[in-house]
């Protein structure tokens, strides 16, 4: 029998865990029986091997599909906000950067402290954001952490940076990979698919709306749930990344006037 094709990742600075953390997430989130993940071959300190993805153009049909996958993986839920995948006790990270673990009953609380907040700092101190636009983020979060936009809803089992660089589109559908993979609202994990123009998007909510429908007012809180992947981003690609987490922070104050 052939060896799968395969695609390998190296980074010689690679901290503990690293890579280890991105195999764990995959393997949670393909125990979820939703969206497929791309099957880990090989792990170890400073290196991953994962399978081979051929890509396809993508079609209505197959967004629709990964949107109810994508539900199927929310919905099997996680242990709090800010858990890590199950059986999993290292570090975790998103790109580059550490990823706060946490657990917490409360959405709120995590999504401020844990999600926002400590990447804010840095973009603060690398001066990627303006003084008036930190003091915006720092308000949003107070109004956040308040525990006044809570909903009842469990946490979700999130891939966590679900951009569309990491949806891959196969002949057998969607394939994720790189996640952060974490306990959060499902929320966040579509609206950062909104952010960085994830391609059929209306028919990717169209399929999750049949399987896992959204709580009524969802697309008012686009802009809150985008703060933590802007805030990733602020940290260290760019002021025009800054810029773009204070916008959406005085957009989520505004609609909660």
């Amino acid at each position: 029998m052939t060896s799968p094709v395969s695609f390998t990742k190296e980074r010689a600075d690679a901290p503990a865990g690293f890579f280890e953390a991105e195999a764990a997430g995959l393997a949670w989130l393909a125990s979820a029986g939703g969206v497929a993940t791309a099957q880990v071959l090989r792990v170890a300190p400073g290196v991953i091997e994962i399978e081979h993805i051929d890509e396809v153009v993508p079609s209505s049909a197959a967004a629709r599909r990964f949107g109810a996958q994508l539900a199927r993986t929310h919905s099997a839920g996680a242990d709090s906000f800010g858990s890590p995948p199950e059986g999993y006790a290292g570090p975790m990270f998103i790109g580059r950067r550490p990823l706060p673990a946490a657990d917490e009953e409360q959405w709120g609380v995590f999504y401020a402290r844990d999600r926002i907040l400590p990447y804010l700092e840095i973009a603060e101190r690398v001066g990627n954001i303006s003084v008036a636009g930190a003091s915006a983020v720092r308000e949003a979060c107070a109004l956040i952490a308040s525990g006044d936009l809570d909903d009842d809803e469990p946490p979700s089992r999130l891939h966590g940076d679900l951009w569309n660089g990491n949806v891959l589109w196969s002949e057998g559908g969607v394939v994720l990979i790189d996640p952060a993979a974490h306990g959060g609202h499902r929320e966040t994990d579509l609206a950062m698919l909104a952010l960085f123009g994830c391609a059929h998007l209306d028919e990717i909510l169209e399929g999750y709306e049949r399987v896992y429908p959204l709580r009524a007012g969802w697309e008012d809180r686009v802009a809150l749930h985008q703060l933590h992947p802007l805030a990733v981003h602020a940290a260290g690609h760019g002021p025009g990344y800054g810029l773009a987490l204070q916008r959406a922070a005085e957009q989520m104050l505004a609609s909660e006037e």
